[in-house]
C-alpha cells in the first residue's frame, strides 16, 4: 500500500503539471502577420478541458474568418504546434511567460508571428456603441419567389415616434455588394452600414439594413444565387416598407452590387429615390477585365490580358452568380430609371472604375434636376481616404467611410425623399 500510494502520488504530481502546462497557454493571443502588400490580424483560442485536453481556434478577423478549427499537435511548458491542414497552415512557436514566438508557415512560405496576450486592438472611431439616441427594431421579410426569409434591423430617427416628432420621414433600404455579407456589411472589422444607418438616423432618416439570404439570422439558398436573387430579396424588403405605412418615401442605397440593384430595381419603378454607393455601368466581364489590370499594373507587372481567355476561365468556375454577373449589362436598368438618383464613387476605387462607371451612369440615366453623380477625391472602394485603394488597404485604415459623403448622402436625402 505504502509503494502504491508514492505511486499515485507521483503519478497524479506528472498530471498536474502536464494540466498546468496547458493551463498556461489558455485565452486568447493575438499578433499581427506581416504578408506582402498587408498585415492582418491573427488570434488563437487555446481552451483546456477538465481531463487536460487543449483544443484550439483561429481568427483572421481582417477577412472576416472566427473560429476556425485547429489542431494542437505539440504543447510544453515552452513550446506549441498548431495545425491547420484545411488552409495548409501551421504555426510552431516557443512559449515564455505572456509571449509566443515562431513561424506561421501557410502553402510552404513562412512568416514570423509573435502573439501577445488578449483580443487583438483595432481602432474603428465611427463604429456607434450602444446606448443609442433613436430606436431600433427586429424585424423580418419574405421572399415570395423562394420563401427566403431575411432579418433586419430597421432604425428610426432620433426622436421618432414621440410628440416631437410628427412629420413623415423618407426610409432606405440598404442592400450589400457581392458575396455573403451580414446587415451591417461588415468587412475588416469595419461596418459600414452600421456607420450610415447611425448617421442617417441622427440626421431624421430612416433605413432598413438585413442580412444576405443564407448569411447570419437570414435563411435561402446563396448558392445558386444571382444578381437578380438578390434583386428580389430587395424587392421584398421594399414591399415590406411600404406595407407598413410609417414613410414619406421609400428609397434605396446599395454598394458595389447593391448599387447595381438599385437600378435593376429603379428601372422595375419600385423606389421613389436610389442612392448607389460605386455601382457598375458597364457590362460584368469589363469589371472583372479592368479589375485585374489594375491589379497587376498596382505591382509593376504587365496589364496584358486577353478577354476572352479570361471569360473562359471564370466560366470554368462553374459559379451561378459569376455566370450571371460577367453576362450582365446594367445600360438598359440605368437608362429606365427615371427616380432621382445619387450617383457616387471614389477616384481611387481599384474595384470598380469611377471614371468608366460614373461615366457610364451620366451617359445613359434619364435627365433628372434631382440627379447627382459625383466623384469623391482620394477615396477607395469603401469610401475610405486612401494612399493606393487597393484592397489590402482597408483594414489598415481607421475611417469606415468618409464624413463628406455621409453628410452629402443624408442631405441629398432630406431634399429628395420628403
Amino acid at each position: 500500500m505504502k509503494y502504491k500510494s508514492r505511486w499515485v502520488l507521483l503519478l497524479t504530481v506528472v498530471l498536474l503539471g502536464l494540466q498546468a502546462k496547458a493551463q498556461g497557454i489558455d485565452g486568447t493571443w493575438n499578433g499581427v502577420l506581416d504578408v506582402p502588400q498587408m498585415k492582418l490580424n491573427i488570434v488563437f483560442h487555446f481552451q483546456t478541458d477538465g481531463k487536460g485536453k487543449t483544443t484550439c481556434t483561429m481568427d483572421s478577423p481582417d477577412q472576416g474568418a472566427k473560429g476556425i478549427p485547429a489542431e494542437v499537435e505539440l504543447l510544453t511548458a515552452d513550446s506549441v504546434a498548431v495545425g491547420i491542414p484545411a488552409f495548409g497552415i501551421q504555426y510552431a512557436a516557443t512559449v515564455s511567460g505572456d509571449e509566443i514566438k515562431g513561424t506561421f508557415t501557410q502553402m510552404g512560405y513562412p512568416f514570423p508571428l509573435t502573439l501577445k496576450r488578449g483580443e487583438p486592438e483595432v481602432k474603428r472611431p465611427q463604429t456607434p456603441v450602444p446606448p443609442y439616441l433613436y430606436t431600433t427594431e427586429e424585424v423580418t421579410f419574405t421572399n415570395p419567389d423562394d420563401g427566403a426569409v431575411l432579418s433586419g434591423t430597421l432604425t428610426y430617427p432620433t426622436g421618432y415616434g414621440t410628440a416631437f416628432f410628427k412629420r413623415p420621414v423618407p426610409v432606405v433600404l440598404m442592400v450589400t455588394g457581392s458575396g455573403p455579407q451580414n446587415r451591417d456589411e461588415e468587412i475588416f472589422m469595419h461596418k459600414p452600414f452600421l456607420v450610415i444607418a447611425d448617421y442617417l438616423a441622427r440626421s431624421g432618416i430612416a433605413s432598413l439594413r438585413y442580412d444576405d439570404r443564407g448569411t447570419g439570422l437570414s435563411t435561402g439558398d446563396a448558392v445558386k444565387a444571382t444578381t437578380q436573387t438578390f434583386a428580389n430579396d430587395a424587392a421584398a424588403g421594399l414591399d415590406f416598407l411600404r406595407k407598413t405605412g410609417k414613410f414619406a418615401s421609400v428609397g434605396i442605397l446599395g454598394h458595389s452590387e447593391g448599387g447595381t440593384i438599385c437600378f435593376v430595381l429603379g428601372a422595375e419603378k419600385k423606389v421613389d429615390f436610389a442612392v448607389s454607393l460605386a455601382g457598375t455601368a458597364v457590362k460584368g466581364i469589363d469589371i472583372i477585365l479592368e479589375q485585374n489590370r489594375t491589379a497587376l499594373r498596382m505591382t509593376g507587372q504587365s496589364d496584358n490580358i486577353d478577354k476572352e481567355e479570361l471569360l473562359v476561365k471564370l466560366k470554368e468556375q462553374q459559379s451561378p452568380w459569376l455566370d450571371y454577373f460577367v453576362e450582365y449589362d446594367p445600360t438598359n436598368a440605368i437608362r429606365a430609371t427615371h427616380c432621382p438618383v445619387m450617383a457616387i464613387n471614389g477616384s481611387m476605387d481599384m474595384q470598380v472604375n469611377a471614371a468608366v462607371n460614373l461615366g457610364g451612369i451620366r451617359k445613359n440615366l434619364p435627365a433628372n434636376a434631382k440627379n447627382l453623380i459625383k466623384e469623391y477625391s482620394g477615396l477607395n472602394h469603401l469610401f475610405q481616404h486612401a494612399k493606393t485603394g487597393m484592397a489590402t488597404e482597408y483594414s489598415q485604415i481607421e475611417e469606415t467611410i468618409s464624413e463628406e459623403v455621409l453628410k452629402d448622402m443624408a442631405d441629398w436625402i432630406l431634399k429628395t425623399g420628403v
